[in-house]
């Protein structure tokens, strides 16, 4: 007999986990949170979890109570005697910082994967991470997904007749490439230059837009600079039409202002991160099925390896 399921959800992305929940087909376990005057916080799980399979679904994009939160309600699943509890991290926080890029910094990332095992994960779901070496980061098993399962159908959906695919720097020419390859289609990129964190100096275009239409392909937007002036250079080169494509849309500062004020027909995201408002050319694709999907193969010890590859959903 398959052992009991219980699906949790934080604060953060319980939005998200309603609809996991939903096609898992199970309603979303009952928790709470108590918050003191002085902002500290504590999660409770309201009820019964001895010897179940506890999912806790939450992202931990800012603040950092996100993630907290999580940590401790892993620590009290844990302590309520659950007989394994797995974090699916929609969005794993912190990614960006999974080396030494200067002297006396930081590695975020492998801080992060360490706290999530002293809390007593047994295992992360995620997706996209930022770079992929952070798996090792880990002792427990780590299932890293891919968002391309829902991008690449709705890519083809369109049915571009020049589609080509666009790297806004030159640290994403393998994701795009990998695009490129399955859609049997050209592939271009963009050079960058930065004087500073979050601001472009100048770009150049390796690769020829000339009458294509444009999709660039990125994990992670932020202040929304870089491929907002990618996509600005790809139509000053004669490109025919302009898409964005991001997993993770931190979207902070100024972004919605320079997404609304860009050439993009429109922006596709995933829904990891929870849009703060709403754009009139950004379209938000679900995870949900998906990660319901992954879990249901988890409980049952099915093999995941499917959801590795672009075809998957095709």
């Amino acid at each position: 007999m398959a052992p009991k399921v219980n699906i949790f959800s934080g604060s953060a992305s319980r939005y998200l986990a309603k609809e996991i929940a939903d096609e898992y087909g199970k309603p979303l376990g009952n928790e709470i949170v108590q918050k003191f005057s002085d902002g500290e916080f504590q999660p409770s799980f309201e009820e019964t979890i001895r010897g179940s399979e506890v999912f806790i679904i939450q992202s931990t994009f800012a603040p950092s109570d996100n993630l907290m939160e999580l940590l401790l309600m892993i620590d009290a699943a844990k302590r309520a005697s659950a007989k394994h509890v797995v974090a699916v991290v929609p969005y794993f926080g912190f990614a960006r910082q999974d080396r030494k890029d200067k002297p006396r910094v930081p590695i975020g990332a492998k801080l992060m994967a360490n706290l999530l095992t002293a809390a007593g994960v047994n295992r992360v779901i995620t997706m996209d991470l930022h770079a992929d070496q952070i798996q090792g980061f880990f002792d427990v098993p780590v299932d890293h997904m891919y968002a391309s399962s829902i991008f690449v159908p709705y890519i083809k959906s369109l049915e571009l007749a020049n589609l080509v695919m666009a790297s806004p720097d030159t640290g994403g020419t393998r994701r795009a490439g990998a695009y490129a390859k399955f859609l049997n289609c050209e592939m271009v990129i963009c050079y960058k230059q930065r004087i500073k964190a979050n601001e472009v100096e100048r770009m150049m275009l390796i690769g020829d837009v000339k009458d294509k239409d444009v999709v660039l392909v990125d994990d992670i937007i932020d202040t929304a600079g870089t491929i907002t002036k990618a996509a600005k250079l790809m139509m000053e080169k004669g490109a025919r039409s302009v898409r964005g494509l991001c997993t993770h849309p931190i979207l902070s500062g100024d972004a919605y202002e320079r997404i609304e004020n860009s050439v993009f027909d429109e922006l596709i995201v995933s829904d990891t991160i929870p849009l703060k408002r709403e754009c009139r050319n950004i379209k938000v694709l679900s995870t949900a099925k998906l990660f319901a999907d992954v879990i249901n193969r988890v409980n049952s010890h099915k093999s995941i390896s499917t959801h590795f590859q672009f075809t998957t959903l095709l």
